[in-house]
């Protein structure tokens, strides 16, 4: 069974995630930047009043994902209080200076989690290793799941590489979450492409204030053209 998770950078997008037929949403505010951590209390709306099971983007600011002292224990307060909040996993994403998997400080978030899930970002898309290696890195470090479009700016031109991370990862006991780009109309040719079992996507739509926000139409489209396979 394919499972969906719909990145919502807004409570009113989860709303709208709902509304449209997901059960899992990516929590995350100003999308525009890549997506930084959202407010205690749009966590605590998505697992308590909408159900959801909530997956919160954990991300201090904009920028790379080498993080210096003081950014790290702002991280580690910001899992503990998604502990807090109720929240079933976290996303993280932590690269060394030198652009490779951070095995170390990775494994320090999924201990400090325990026992909720840690998907490892896209930050393993800016990675500057080999993607096989970077996958191992990600796996030994303890992640649940990868959340990648396979080192390319979109799953569908990086199919080739989630279709070598989706078999080498069965050894691995972790999951690949394809996304970046995926859309009802191309979300069936991907997993028939790459054989990937989980997917990411945003559904979105701008509104005339300029705001981006989901939209339940296209996420009931995605779950639809998923369910026809």
């Amino acid at each position: 069974m394919i499972q969906v998770e719909i990145c919502t950078p807004s409570r009113a997008s989860a709303v709208a995630a709902k509304e449209g037929g997901a059960r899992r949403v990516e929590l995350c505010r100003d999308l525009g930047c890549g997506g930084l951590t959202p407010s205690d209390d749009d966590i605590a709306y998505c697992v308590r009043t909408l159900g959801l099971r909530t997956h919160v983007l954990v991300r201090p600011r904009a920028g790379d994902f080498c993080y210096n002292a003081t950014e790290i224990a702002t991280i580690e307060r910001t899992i503990l209080r998604c502990k807090e909040l109720g929240a079933h996993a976290v996303v993280v994403g932590f690269l060394t200076a030198e652009g490779v998997v951070n095995v170390e400080l990775t494994r320090r978030m999924v201990q400090l989690v325990a026992p909720m899930e840690v998907t490892f970002h896209r930050a393993f898309d800016e990675a500057w290793q080999e993607p096989l290696e970077a996958l191992r890195a990600v796996a030994e470090a303890g992640c649940t799941r990868l959340l990648t479009s396979g080192q390319r700016p979109t799953a569908l031109e990086g199919e080739e590489v989630l279709r070598k991370l989706v078999t080498s990862a069965e050894g691995l006991g972790i999951s690949i979450l394809a996304g970046s780009g995926i859309t009802p109309s191309n979300v069936r040719q991907l997993i028939e492409r790459t054989g990937v079992t989980e997917v990411h996507g945003s559904c979105k739509t701008t509104l005339p204030d300029g705001t981006v926000q989901t939209d339940a139409g296209l996420v009931r489209q995605l779950i639809d053209n998923i369910n026809m396979l």
